[in-house]
Formats: structure tokens, C-alpha cells, sequence
């Protein structure tokens, strides 16, 4: 576990930016969000938050109210990583680009 997340990891984004850019508040919170919306990890980071249960900063696209707001929309989850991967499998890079993170997960599984 801990190899695959070095590996995506290496490939985020916001490896290039200062990480106190993805820990802030109020409004900065977009600009931070923003980072994330071209990533091509942002799944496996999103997941590894809300597996987690990371209480700050952006992770995967999402603030921690966000991923709060998730969590308790969906608290019978056992694997974030395996439901966000099985549906990126299923809809294809939708989660990259189309959709928000998270978008689309509050009614099954």
C-alpha cells in the first residue's frame, strides 16, 4: 500500500507547488481546489484521504468539508480507493474532467 501510494504520488500535481497552498481557507480554498483539476492522480489521492479520514487540506479536488460531507453521506464504504476505482473503470475518466470528485457516489453502494 504504502509503494502504491509513492508511486501516484510521484505523478501529482501539486508535487511542483508549495504544500501550504493546499491547506488553507475561505475562499483560497478554489485556487487550491484548482490544482487538483488537471491531475491525473486525483482519484487515488481522493481516496486516500477519505480511506483515511484526513481532516485537512485539498485532497483529490475536494475540501475537508467536502470529503466530511461525503463521509457522512455515505459511512457503509469500506474502500473509498476500490469504489472510486471500480467507477472510473465503469464510466471511464469522467471523474478527470466531466464530473466532481465524488459527484455521483451519494446514492449507491
Amino acid at each position: 500500500m504504502v509503494g502504491d501510494e509513492q508511486e501516484w504520488g510521484a505523478r501529482a500535481v501539486c508535487r511542483r507547488i508549495d504544500p501550504d497552498e493546499l491547506f488553507v481557507e475561505g475562499a483560497a480554498q478554489n485556487q487550491a481546489k484548482a490544482v487538483c483539476a488537471g491531475c491525473p492522480v486525483r482519484t487515488e489521492c481522493l481516496a486516500y484521504a477519505l480511506d483515511r479520514r484526513i481532516e485537512h487540506g485539498i485532497w483529490g479536488g475536494m475540501t475537508e468539508r467536502e470529503r466530511r460531507a461525503l463521509l457522512r453521506r455515505r459511512p457503509t464504504v469500506a474502500s473509498w480507493r476500490m469504489l472510486l476505482e471500480t467507477a472510473r473503470a465503469e464510466f471511464g475518466r469522467q471523474d478527470a474532467g466531466d464530473q466532481e470528485p465524488g459527484e455521483g457516489f451519494s446514492q449507491a453502494g
